[in-house]
């Protein structure tokens, strides 16, 4: 008689993961945007001044994550996650008190530093731990989750601000994300297979006549500090500080649909498509990187991104193709949380992951340092961002050229015989 094979505790994480990772950034990251132009007018802020807020974020998530890889190796990742969504969401909702837009530059310091945790490291670190088969659809899942949660939450934080005004709203999306994600932490996250008695998934396929491949195989890869003086690392690194930069317009498609002459009503709406365009585009990622490499995939989504530019040069005041071209550019956008930590691991393998990951979403940081204000400034200066989305279609093309060259450097490192 057949016995019923259980499920793998892989997925519960991965489960976890997706609510966490979700809600984390659909209801608070993503969401910021959204209260631009609302505090800017009610509190006589330029657009520029408080959009700032992001580039002292990134300064601290530059500065946070070598420690944070350290801190995740070392300490109990239930209590580290607890006190990153408390840092998090807490900070969020103390925006909902500030008058002055010196609130919003102190705060989104702890808010930087849980989101670090909760929303860029350990996704991929687990994933990696948990999974040895199905790697690529599971990151596309967890990226995924931050497209379907945000397909609700977007709308509601625009509908709630509209309704309740933007101070309640920051309020009520902090605590309801510390009241949901604090519980399925607790319950659900795990950081090594080891600590359920298990191992990795797909582990025990990896045979090689009828003898599974000795573990140091499962560990394949460069050191961290052989990457970090490698081409291919620098290329990645850039690549994160344009796909980055590319992605951080998403804070900025309320101000840009507002100035336009959309209210707050439809910006959150339109924000939903981005939402749904990052589930999509995270499960298709997945999906592709799978199928036809992490390469392959990361040049498609390249391609594809100056499609939602082109619309949103030609006729943004159309309604309708305004609100797809948002959904292309999220569908797009999915490829940074996807493709970059599976580009990490086709480039340098799994044997010194994290290090080389933490490394280089330093780009990321940078990105944010440099992009997130500017935008802000420079629709404050010329009361348009059409020079900015010719910037993005800049990026794009670079990121190209990016990719190609990671790949080359990885064929050195191979030929010097660094990949083992």
């Amino acid at each position: 008689m057949s016995q019923k094979k259980k499920i793998h505790y892989a997925w519960w994480i991965l489960a976890g993961l997706a609510i966490m990772v979700g809600i984390a950034k659909g209801g608070i990251m993503t969401a910021g945007g959204l209260f631009l132009t609302p505090v800017t007018e009610d509190l006589s802020i330029g657009m520029g001044s408080l959009s700032l807020y992001f580039s002292i974020s990134s300064i601290v998530t530059m500065i946070f994550l070598p420690i944070a890889g350290k801190m995740m190796a070392k300490y109990d990742i239930r209590m580290i996650l607890v006190i990153g969504v408390i840092l998090q969401a807490g900070s969020f909702a103390m925006f909902g008190l500030m008058n002055s837009v010196w609130g919003w530059y102190l705060f989104c310091i702890p808010m930087s530093i849980g989101s670090i945790f909760v929303c860029q490291m350990a996704g991929p670190v687990l994933i990696n731990n948990w999974f040895k088969k199905h790697n690529g659809l599971a990151m596309g899942i967890m990226v995924a989750s931050g497209g379907l949660f945000g397909a609700i939450l977007q709308p509601m934080a625009g509908n709630l601000i509209d309704s309740q005004g933007w101070r309640n709203t920051y309020i009520i999306l902090g605590v309801l994300v510390m009241a949901i994600v604090i519980p399925i932490v607790l319950l659900t996250i795990r950081m090594a297979p080891q600590q359920k008695g298990l191992q990795p998934l797909g582990v025990d396929e990896v045979k090689s006549n009828e003898k599974t491949i000795p573990k140091a195989v499962t560990s394949k890869g460069v050191t961290a500090v052989v990457a970090r003086k490698s081409s291919a690392f620098y290329a990645l690194l850039l690549f994160f500080f344009f796909i980055t930069a590319i992605g951080s317009f998403g804070q900025h498609v309320a101000p840009f649909a507002m100035g336009l002459g959309y209210d707050i009503t439809f910006a959150g709406n339109a924000m939903g498509g981005w939402s749904i365009g990052v589930l999509l585009g995270a499960l298709s990622f997945g999906i592709l990187s799978d199928k036809i490499g992490a390469k392959n995939t990361a040049l498609f989504a390249m391609i594809l991104g100056l499609v939602p530019i082109g619309i949103l040069l030609a006729i943004p005041e159309n309604s309708a193709m305004f609100t797809l071209a948002i959904a292309i550019y999220g569908f797009v956008v999915a490829s940074i949380g996807t493709l970059g930590p599976l580009l990490t691991t086709a480039l340098f393998g799994n044997k010194e992951y994290s290090e080389i990951y933490a490394s280089a979403v330093i780009g990321l940081a940078v990105a944010g340092i440099v992009a997130l204000p500017g935008y802000g400034y420079i629709f404050e200066f010329t009361g348009s961002y059409t020079s900015v989305l010719v910037a993005i279609a800049f990026m794009l093309t670079i990121n190209l050229v990016l990719i190609i060259l990671a790949f080359k450097g990885k064929k050195k490192l191979e030929e010097a015989g660094h990949w083992n």
